[in-house]
């Protein structure tokens, strides 16, 4: 069975990473949780792309080369916060190790040798921010770069190019017969309309710096860094080394991506992979932008928050929570501090972590903390629904939102059947027929809270493993990411006489 393989884009390490970076991230381990979950063989790769000119020139202002200064970005900034962020990445791939520079030279030899790059000239704008040759009709008055604000250089370099412009018909042809390989909709449709006016052929080397990987023919030249970046996907799974790994995980199913590096996704990379004779990937789906005053959250818009200022106040686990459920993916949504509280204290702490609370506290005041038997299947059927509307939503769809939307729907319908109920009223009859119910009810919600933990692994992995043995589901069920997707919606799992125990609040009141 071939691998469920996700990627996110590799991150230029000209800087510590923010809220946009993790947000890509989260998501991609979301979404290979989720697939893990359903018992699926999974590939989830991140990593770093370190070569280039913007590279050059920050370590160049820090004192250091650009090695030192990739090295000192990975190992204090980018890994402790993806192990911060609970991302479970199978690899990290930065451009510098040889088994990537190595297979990159190799891949654009093989292309140059079938006659796909000639030499030339380059004449235009040029935006070392986004390390991207610019159109001047991309550019905002006064020759600023849309993206940055700022003004974009004149380059005025002999290079060889890619013969892009050969591969306009066959694009639009694949994007025909896979309506589904660029997503959102406006995103494939901003994408074709791109392809339809007409592509120029491509740039793919620099030659007046040298922070890159040699031009194999001419190392008087190094690859451009988009070129070298885009090839991560291929060389960190196998390609020209390791032939039996990459048949099993190649090609990517997703590739995430942010909305403004789209073009060279859902254009360049095919193309080249058409060059090349490649299979190409599924979909690449392209995220919006994080804002904040109405701006993209960038460093250099000083709309860069850190992540661990979040976390350090509302914790990991909401964290990757709030981003996914408050803002739906592939379009630009706002964040505010505000409506994180809101979400936090109204969907976790009150909803779903009262919940837990409550049921855990019931079943130890009313039956010393052993799981009665219970015969009320009335949450049954909307605990089904919930799970293959959610599994279709996040599974299928990226619709994260809208997935943690239906097992929310179900967490309020849980707290609604216990608020009808009134197991509190009902344990005050101590006949027979009043404790039988009684334990029906109490039944129904702890059977309810092992199937929301199995949902909500993915998304929050600490804190359902909290809720996982306070139910003592481990015990009788065994560990919580072993729990199968499709099987949560099955009624009746947790056994009888589960040791139930009140552990510590999921989700405490926030402070300040």
């Amino acid at each position: 069975m071939a691998a469920y393989y996700v990627s996110t884009p590799i991150y230029y390490v000209n800087d510590a990473p923010h809220l946009g970076h993790a947000y890509t991230t989260v998501a991609g381990d979301v979404l290979t949780r989720w697939h893990r979950q359903r018992g699926e063989d999974v590939w989830y790769l991140t990593g770093t792309d370190e070569h280039g000119q913007k590279i050059m020139r920050t370590a160049e202002a820090n004192g250091v080369s650009p090695q030192e200064w990739c090295d000192k970005l990975v190992s204090e900034a980018w890994k402790p916060l993806w192990e911060h962020l609970e991302i479970a990445n199978d690899d990290f791939i930065r451009t510098t190790e040889p088994r990537h520079t190595q297979r990159v030279q190799e891949f654009v030899q093989d292309l140059y040798d079938k006659g796909e790059i000639y030499k030339g000239s380059y004449t235009g704008p040029y935006c070392v921010g986004c390390e991207e040759y610019k159109a001047p009709g991309d550019l905002l008055e006064g020759d600023l770069c849309p993206i940055h604000k700022r003004p974009v250089e004149w380059l005025e370099e002999d290079n060889y190019f890619f013969k892009l412009s050969e591969y306009g018909t066959r694009l639009l042809e694949f994007y025909e017969a896979n309506p589904d390989f660029v997503q959102p909709a406006s995103a494939r449709n901003e994408v074709v309309q791109f392809v339809r006016s007409g592509l120029q052929d491509l740039s793919i080397s620099r030659s007046s710096f040298d922070w890159g990987i040699k031009v194999p023919w001419d190392d008087k030249h190094v690859i451009y860094v988009w070129i070298d970046a885009l090839l991560n996907y291929a060389t960190a799974v196998g390609y020209g080394a390791d032939q039996a790994k990459f048949d099993r995980i190649w090609p990517a199913n997703v590739h995430l991506v942010g909305k403004d590096i789209l073009r060279f996704h859902a254009v360049i990379w095919p193309a080249m992979l058409m060059a090349q004779g490649l299979p190409l990937p599924g979909r690449v789906f392209a995220n919006g932008w994080l804002m904040v005053g109405g701006e993209k959250m960038s460093k250099s818009n000083l709309t860069g928050i850190s992540p661990r200022q979040l976390t350090e106040h509302f914790g990991v686990d909401a964290y990757r929570y709030y981003f996914l459920r408050a803002i739906p993916f592939g379009q630009d949504g706002s964040f505010s501090w505000e409506d994180f509280t809101a979400r936090y204290t109204s969907e976790l702490a009150n909803d779903f972590g009262n919940l837990a609370s409550r049921v855990a506290a019931m079943v130890g005041k009313y039956f010393d903390g052993v799981l009665p038997a219970g015969s009320d299947e009335s949450l049954a059927g909307p605990l089904r629904e919930a799970v293959e509307k959610a599994d279709r939503a996040i599974g299928e769809d990226l619709d994260f939102s809208g997935g943690l939307g239906h097992i929310f729907d179900f967490v309020r319908k849980v707290n609604l059947y216990l608020s009808e109920q009134e197991p509190w009223k009902v344990a005050r009859d101590t006949s027979p027929e009043g404790q039988a119910k009684l334990a029906s009810i109490l039944y129904a919600a702890a059977e309810s809270l092992r199937a929301i933990a199995v949902l909500l692994n993915p998304v929050m992995p600490a804190t359902a493993e909290k809720l996982w043995l306070s139910l003592g589901a481990e015990e009788h069920l065994g560990a919580l990411p072993a729990q199968k997707v499709h099987e949560a919606g099955r009624w009746g799992v947790l056994p009888e006489g589960a040791t139930i125990t009140k552990g510590e609040i999921l989700f405490p009141r926030l402070e300040g």
